[in-house]
């Protein structure tokens, strides 16, 4: 089993992939960091399954399409699709500067919409698998200090509702995760007790659990949040 995941060596990413490789699943991931990568490979590796971390900044189209490729010539067939790659800059969407809201359009939704249509289409060819988007509470309601970010989670959760009408037909699950503020990268420095947030294992566990029902069951979506913030 094969497992495509980007974000990959941090957060949800990281607590995901390790989820995976610990069910058997061979992971092929993405992240910007080389140093980050290289460990990251080699703890992956330590699960006894195969590994294939590769360095790209999505917020570059270029770059995602190569990933992609990469990912396909390593992995024929592919089970699982974590778009996870994210990015949060606060602000008010009247008040920013452009490139504030085209940086998290290009690494929330355009970089989604490249690795989903592309590996979506081998799944339809395939007839099985399962996409995973990792969307936000953004998604559903605009959150305070958020503008833009909130547009482009809004953005990324209708992309998954067009994905899953699309697959259905060919026996291809998509759900979309939906997280309340968790203990990530975003919230780094932050003086709140980490107990506080959702962690990222909580997604973790959330997704292996779903890929462990039967295949008539498809899980749409599944909202997280945290019960004490």
């Amino acid at each position: 089993m094969k497992a495509v995941i980007t974000g990959v060596t941090k957060g949800i990413g990281k607590a995901t992939a390790v989820a995976l490789a610990k069910s058997g699943y061979d992971i092929i991931g993405c992240a910007r960091n080389e140093a980050e990568l290289a460990s990251f490979e080699s703890e992956i590796s330590s699960y006894g399954v195969n590994v294939m971390a590769i360095k790209a900044d999505c917020s570059k189209k270029e770059e995602v399409l190569t990933f992609i490729k990469k990912a396909i010539s390593f992995a024929t067939e592919i089970n699982v699709l974590v778009n996870n790659v994210g990015v949060f800059y606060p602000g008010s969407l009247l008040d920013e500067e452009d490139d504030v809201f085209e940086t998290q359009q290009q690494i929330n939704i355009n970089a989604t919409y490249y690795i989903a249509k592309r590996i979506g289409k081998l799944m339809r060819t395939q007839g099985f698998g399962h996409i995973f988007n990792v969307c936000s509470v953004a998604s559903k309601a605009p959150v305070e200090n958020a503008g833009s970010y909130s547009v482009t989670k809004a953005a990324m959760l209708s992309l998954n509702y067009v994905l899953r009408r699309e697959l259905t037909p060919y026996h291809v699950k998509v759900t979309a995760i939906i997280p309340g503020s968790t203990f990530t990268a975003s919230w780094e420095g932050t003086t709140l007790e980490q107990t506080k947030f959702v962690q990222p294992e909580d997604i973790a566990k959330s997704i292996t659990t779903i890929l462990s029902l039967s295949d008539g069951a498809n899980v749409d979506e599944v909202t997280i949040t945290p019960s004490n913030f």
